[in-house]
């Protein structure tokens, strides 16, 4: 495998989260039912029809979860920018809190003891903040980077004041304990040092066990510890004094809470959970569900619910163990999108959804595997997938992430990595002439991935914000999402010139035949067709409008941030990723 360098798990997991904080406005509304044949959403006179070809998640990804007293469950979801409530029985949307409440990045959630109010933790902001129920912010106050779960201890001896604590996670490390009178007020308990930068391994979702310590998940090291919170006034101790472990041998544990049986139910994100004996400090495997598991809580009757962030799913655990749906998951995000030509040369299509790359028929929809994406790479894995290309071979994809700062070749059917190059904010990427050709933000524009030498540099003059990147193997064509330009570049000594101008935004950009382009332009929502045969300037053509994209980045995010793809298949037909909708559509000739 071709690997210019390595980084540690924390730089990796620090400059993923450092790259969150690039914060997008949230698609908050109830996502519309699409039907399979829209009509008006294609263009008048467009030649083409508009099918919802795969639909994913009713949430864009679930993550912390608590019951509020009206025993609806609360569902902190960072990727959609919003805090869903829910009926627990039937799964229905009762309400959302997004960016227009003030909730950028939740994580995680816990209800007052009072049950007036929740506190939660945004995760891409710093900022913690609580909420009654009607959505209004009540108080929010800027904490540390990285801050995760939260909960509160109840004092039977003080029940008017009870204790509210929080830990830092991939972007930071510590535990502290906050004032929930003033949220700007609060007190170190646990927190790195040059000796020893990972004290708690990531502590997770937590929760307070009947000893009074707080019980929780050290992700890092993969096992369950227990820390003394000490006092209001205690100062920062030596961590050695305050935490003890408990078990180990998971994969990568990630919350851990109390239920009625008086056991600590714990989550492995490999989809295992388990009953944890704190007193005999032994686990017992309790159910098995599908891999992504994020966070749990108990109702009111102990029953237990469980999250599932990968694939933005709700479960309720019956008494068989058995996992009953109550808001089903699928696809949390999609982004770029490549076809293959499979078998009975029918298109294989592929979506970079955050977590998972996704494998869909592209005649039925059918969706033909799911593969896992890391967060922090491993040697030959594939990286969270955001965008993605078909390469040359007909055989390989071409993947790039900038949360993981990483350009991938990768093959679907060994599921191995044959190339990688460390990037800083790789934006899209094609093999042109031989070599893989990168749009990369944070290096100044489109670069060679091998040396990072300069194809079409940004200067902030004609050229501003390069994203989606086509070719047809020879000639590469640049989306350049500041200027609205699509530019051309032939590498044959003449310069790059443009060959469509006034677009909105475009992002995704793919060949579709000799003589056209076809591109997503992200400012109206809609796709349209370059032809290249005429003069920029009078070569736009409108294919289908009024899709559902991803959110648009707030002021100082990048600009394409959760990229909208688009990529044209063998059979001619032309895929869009509908972010919003949590979509895969196809447009097709009519």
């Amino acid at each position: 495998m071709k690997t210019i360098e390595k980084r540690s798990v924390w730089s990796v997991l620090k400059l993923a989260f450092l790259a969150v904080l690039l914060v997008t406005a949230s698609c908050s509304q109830e996502m519309a039912e699409l039907e399979a044949n829209q009509e008006g959403v294609q263009a008048k006179n467009s030649k083409a029809v508009l099918k919802t070809l795969a639909k994913g998640a009713k949430i864009h990804g679930t993550n912390g979860i608590y019951f509020g007293p009206d025993d609806n469950l609360y569902i902190a979801s960072f990727y959609g920018q919003e805090i869903v409530v829910m009926d627990k029985e039937s799964g229905k949307i009762i309400n959302r809190f997004g960016v227009g409440e003030g909730v950028l990045g939740p994580d995680d959630l816990v209800f007052h003891p009072d049950g007036k109010s929740f506190f939660f933790t945004d995760i891409v902001t710093g900022y913690v903040g609580e909420m009654n129920l009607k959505g209004e912010i009540l108080q929010y106050a800027e904490f540390k980077a990285g801050n995760n779960p939260i909960t509160f201890l109840e004092d039977e001896n003080d029940p008017e004041n009870p204790r509210l604590f929080v830990a830092l996670d991939f972007q930071g490390e510590g535990l502290y304990e906050l004032d929930p009178e003033d949220l700007s007020i609060y007190r170190a308990i646990i927190e790195p040092s040059g000796s020893n930068p990972f004290p708690l391994g990531f502590f997770n979702a937590f929760d307070f066990g009947p000893d009074g310590r707080l019980y929780g998940p050290s992700f890092l090291f993969g096992k369950i510890i227990s820390v003394d919170v000490g006092e209001w006034g205690d100062p920062p101790a030596d961590p050695s004094t305050l935490i003890e472990e408990v078990v180990g041998g998971f994969d990568f544990a990630v919350a851990a809470k109390f239920g009625p049986d008086g056991l600590l139910t714990v989550l492995d994100q490999n989809g295992k959970v388990y009953k944890v004996d704190i007193v005999n400090k032994t686990k017992t495997l309790f159910t098995t569900l599908q891999p992504g598991l994020d966070n749990l809580a108990f109702d009111k009757d102990g029953t237990l619910y469980v999250s599932n962030a990968d694939f933005g799913w709700i479960v309720e655990i019956l008494p068989s163990r058995q996992a009953r749906t109550i808001s089903t998951g699928g696809m949390i995000g999609p982004m770029g999108v490549a076809v293959l030509q499979g078998a009975n040369n029918k298109d294989d299509v592929f979506v970079g959804d955050l977590f998972r790359m996704y494998n869909f028929n592209g005649h039925t929809g059918n969706e033909k595997e799911v593969y896992k994406g890391y967060l922090v790479p491993e040697t030959d894995k594939l990286t969270m997938p955001f965008s993605v290309q078909a390469d040359t071979d007909g055989e390989n994809l071409i993947v790039t992430s900038w949360f993981s700062e990483l350009v991938q070749v990768w093959n679907p059917e060994s599921e191995l990595v044959t190339e990688e190059y460390p990037m800083v904010y790789p934006i899209d990427a094609v093999r042109v002439n031989g070599e893989i050709a990168v749009s990369d933000l944070g290096l100044g524009g489109v670069v060679w991935a091998s040396n990072q030498d300069p194809i079409l540099p940004i200067d902030d003059a004609t050229v501003f914000a390069p994203g989606g990147l086509a070719t047809d193997g020879v000639t590469l064509w640049v989306a350049d999402w500041g200027s609205g330009i699509v530019w051309e570049v032939n590498f044959n000594g003449s310069p790059p010139f443009p060959v469509a101008n006034n677009l909105k935004s475009p992002e995704g950009l793919a060949f579709e035949k000799e003589g056209s382009l076809v591109v997503v332009e992200t400012g109206e929502s809609r796709l349209s067709r370059i032809d290249l045969n005429k003069d920029a300037g009078e070569n736009v053509t409108i294919i289908a409008e009024n899709l559902e994209l991803s959110a648009p980045a707030l002021p100082g995010g990048l600009p394409t941030w959760w990229f909208d793809g688009v990529a044209v298949g063998p059979s001619g037909d032309i895929y869009v990723t509908g972010g919003g909708a949590n979509a895969l559509y196809r447009v097709s000739p009519k």
